[in-house]
């Protein structure tokens, strides 16, 4: 089980493991003898993968090297691994017997047969009253059965993986080695302790014939590459990677299958027969103790930090071992950093709306022009494995009443609500297990100093001064620093600033010393979002403070009481809980705890009463003689969401009807989310889509929107504002006022949101906001109503109405998001 934060080692000791030095055939364990990781060198890693020979500059050099794999020498001979038997002839076939041969989907298929039956019997195709009536029924049970067997077969062959052939993961590790070195210059880094860790948990699983189940952060498609060739060198099974069908292109789709990539539909709909085949085939890869792995976020994550977990292939998962068709398996969560994400500059398109390109061959090979420049390393971290059985017993002691008298396979409202209340807190644990071995790379660091400072630029001192400050606040949070031996910090500053490119930041030269500046902040986020998990308390706290200081006058007059900073913390950490991951210890723990820390960091001073209690803060003399820069850097992390989330609010008034609109009148979600891309803007990063996307599903889980997912294809999801969060409006001109429950709450986002000083104004603001929302709102109603169809006013009769199957639709979901409510005790905006 993961061990608890009092458990851990120390701060310094978390960056301090023996360097893993490949050389040839043999793997070799150096230790280092520990200092002090502030003086001397943390981490002697070296990277697992090392330069391959250059045809063109080294030609005998590449032919031994090519020579090597195809004969198979050594390690490169994949013989022995730690792991079931994988490559070999007719492995594909002994997979597709065992999926199609199991009970689940047998009886699955006997069912859709029973069921069509019947409907033909009620269509009168087959008569009862008819003489051969049992005969013919009997005949066309068979052809059903066949049928769907076909079916079943043939989407088994699209979907496993095949691991066939030894020489093709021979040949396919040394090209993919080639072109990834190429790219990642310094190869790929792992830590030696995580490594020999990880081997020895291998060879118990393999002994007790269970799966490693690997649930990697996903920020690139370089994340399953690198984990599939750590795998091969340090010779362990390989693990079959969830991928979505939409990379299964021509002769990249076979190549990947090949090499460990199962193909599963990004959308299941209501196909029954098709999800009992992904259940069964998880249920044949856990039994058989084969590795497996799938991504926790679900798609890669475009702003840099995590997502909030999804919950699809786990729910697999979880219900192989609840219903007893597997005993156990071991979950392995891992953090892979970069230096430079090779997608960053596609995410930013989409980020700011731009629709999503369907992945291709000419798009793949167009992209291979980045294996030309030198994009730094990859580091990998293992966290240390746990017993999903064990997991999931010590979840159901805390929430269940009698866990033992569960029935799993009795598909009741309590059970429901308990599988979904154990997704959700292993999905938190993974994320949080990742975060914990997660290391910071110089990029990150770099990224986060320049877009936390108050000026345009920063001399090359000042910047060095603030990534050692910022390396020293990552330390003492219990975070890692990527390790770069005895290097001096100058020549770790000019490598990042390196692979960060002048696209990225610029420097201005002819001045006493090089002044460095953000050209691309929208792809800086990205690299600045690896570092905020780590602060995100300090982050929440400074903007609450900010509520007061924002109003200026003295010192005095910027103190604010613990009760008014206790309020907006919960507010915010309410608002953001689908952004960020918090400690489970409680609000008043949490705050008392971070209080103190920023006590002792000098940043604030605490007023406390006789007894003890806190109750009023401050900013400290010193943090203002500095010129506020420590409290400032926590803010202007927070500010880019705080910004996000109060365009979001600000569009929801524009959702109020118009005022002699009387029939409910439906928008549709994606053009709802893009209104929300236009508005009085502090930071252009905060035209964030995916950070909208999340601020409208927390205002739909807390019944400020209502959003109804048609099951026509053709009709795009719509939402609706609650009518008790409308905005009013003015009797004689229908224009919005700056009044009601969703402004309040709205000004409650803007309390803590940065602004000007040429926009201090509330009353200009609001007038200027309200009339730029409300005319972006009338557009999207009077496309509803016209019944243009790219606005989702089909099936309602061109007005924007509910079909009677998607209103009981949305009456369900609505029931069922107050039960998940009332579960989980989430605190309310």
């Amino acid at each position: 089980m993961p061990r608890d934060a009092k458990d851990a080692p120390d701060d310094l000791t978390r960056d301090s493991a023996p360097d893993l030095q490949i050389l040839g055939d043999q793997i070799t364990l150096q230790p280092r003898s520990y200092v002090d990781a502030r003086h001397e060198d943390q981490d002697h890693e070296e990277a697992l993968m090392k330069h391959m020979a250059s045809f063109r500059s080294e030609p005998l050099q590449f032919l031994r090297e090519v020579s090597l794999y195809v004969s198979g020498t050594g390690w490169r001979a994949y013989e022995n691994v730690v792991g079931q038997p994988l490559f070999y002839s007719g492995y594909s076939e002994h997979i597709k017997n065992s999926v199609m041969s199991a009970p689940l989907l047998q009886a699955r298929i006997s069912q859709l047969a029973d069921t069509r039956l019947e409907i033909e019997e009620q269509q009168g195709w087959l008569r009862k009253d008819s003489k051969h009536f049992q005969t013919k029924r009997s005949q066309r049970r068979s052809e059903l059965i066949s049928g769907l067997q076909e079916v079943a077969e043939k989407w088994t062959n699209d979907m496993i993986c095949k691991f066939e052939s030894k020489p093709f993961i021979r040949s396919a590790y040394y090209l993919v080695t080639q072109l990834l070195t190429r790219a990642y210059h310094q190869g790929i880094h792992v830590s030696s302790e995580e490594v020999l860790r990880l081997r020895k948990v291998a060879e118990e699983a393999q002994k007790k014939k269970q799966s490693i189940i690997f649930l990697p952060s996903h920020r690139s498609h370089v994340d399953y590459v690198s984990m599939q060739l750590i795998c091969y060198r340090l010779g362990l099974a390989l693990p079959v990677v969830v991928a979505g069908d939409n990379l299964n292109f021509p002769l990249v789709g076979p190549f990947l299958q090949h090499a460990g990539a199962m193909w599963i539909r990004r959308s299941f709909g209501n196909d029954a027969l098709y999800t009992t085949l992904v259940q069964v085939y998880i249920d044949t890869l856990l039994q058989g103790g084969y590795n497996f792995e799938c991504f926790i976020e679900g798609g890669r994550s475009r702003t840099g930090k995590l997502l909030p977990p999804k919950f699809g292939i786990l729910s697999f998962v979880l219900d192989s071992l609840l219903s007893g068709r597997v005993e156990d398996a071991i979950i392995c969560p891992v953090s892979t950093q970069y230096d430079k994400v090779v997608e960053t500059e596609g995410y930013v398109t989409e980020l700011l709306g731009m629709p999503k390109k369907k992945e291709n061959l000419a798009d793949f090979l167009s992209s291979s022009s980045i294996l030309s420049l030198k994009l730094g390393r990859v580091d990998v971290r293992f966290h240390e494995p746990w017993s999903l059985r064990g997991y999931i017993d010590a979840q159901l002691t805390r929430i269940a009443k009698s866990p033992g008298t569960l029935d799993w396979n009795s598909k009741t409202p309590e059970n429901t609500a308990i599988k979904q209340k154990l997704l959700r807190t292993m999905g938190y644990q993974v994320l949080s297990d990742i975060n914990d071995v997660s290391v910071v790379m110089p990029t990150a660091l770099i990224g986060t100093v320049l877009l936390t400072l108050r000026g345009r630029g920063v001399g090359k001192s000042e910047l060095m001064r603030r990534v050692e400050w910022l390396t020293d606040r990552v330390r003492a949070k219990g975070g890692r620093v990527a390790h770069f031996g005895k290097s001096p910090l100058s020549d770790v500053v000019e490598r990042g600033l390196e692979v960060l490119g002048k696209d990225l930041v610029g420097v201005v030269g002819g001045l006493a010393e090089p002044t460095y500046f953000a050209v691309d902040r929208f792809q800086l986020s990205f690299y600045r979002n690896m570092t905020i998990h780590l602060f995100i308390s300090e982050a929440l706290v400074s903007a609450a403070i900010y509520t007061r200081v924002k109003m200026g006058g003295g010192p005095a007059h910027q103190d604010i009481s613990y009760e008014a900073v206790s309020s907006q913390v919960l507010f915010l950490s309410s608002l953001f809980r689908g952004e960020f991951i918090f400690s489970g210890e409680g609000l008043a723990h949490n705050l008392e705890k971070t209080l103190v820390g920023l006590q002792n960091d000098r940043v604030i001073n605490l007023t406390r009463d006789e007894q003890g209690k806190i109750v009023n803060i401050g900013l400290s003399d010193e943090e203002r003689l500095a010129g506020r820069e420590n409290y400032d850097f926590y803010c202007f992390l927070i500010w880019p969401f705080i910004e996000a989330s109060w365009l979001a609010a600000v569009s929801l008034m524009g959702l109020t009807p118009p005022r002699d609109q009387k029939d409910e009148i439906w928008i549709e979600v994606a053009k709802a989310q893009n209104t929300a891309q236009v508005g009085d803007l502090s930071y252009f990063e905060a035209v964030n889509k995916e950070t909208l996307k999340n601020s409208f599903q927390r205002f739909e889980e807390e019944g400020i929107l209502y959003t109804v997912k048609s099951k026509d294809p053709k009709v795009p999801p719509r939402l609706r504002l609650a009518s008790e969060w409308a905005a009013p409006r003015d009797p004689a001109t229908g224009a919005l006022l700056a009044s009601g429950r969703l402004w309040d709450f709205t000004e409650k986002i803007a309390a803590s949101r940065r602004e000007g000083k040429n926009r201090r104004d509330g009353a200009t603001v609001s007038t200027r906001v309200l009339l730029l929302t409300d005319s972006l709102g009338a557009r999207l109603f009077e496309d509803a109503i016209a019944g243009d169809a790219s606005a989702g006013g089909g099936g309602g009769g061109g007005t924007g109405k509910l079909s009677a199957k998607d209103a009981a639709a949305l009456k369900e979901s609505i029931r069922a998001e107050k039960r998940r409510r009332k579960l989980e005790g989430r605190a309310l905006l």
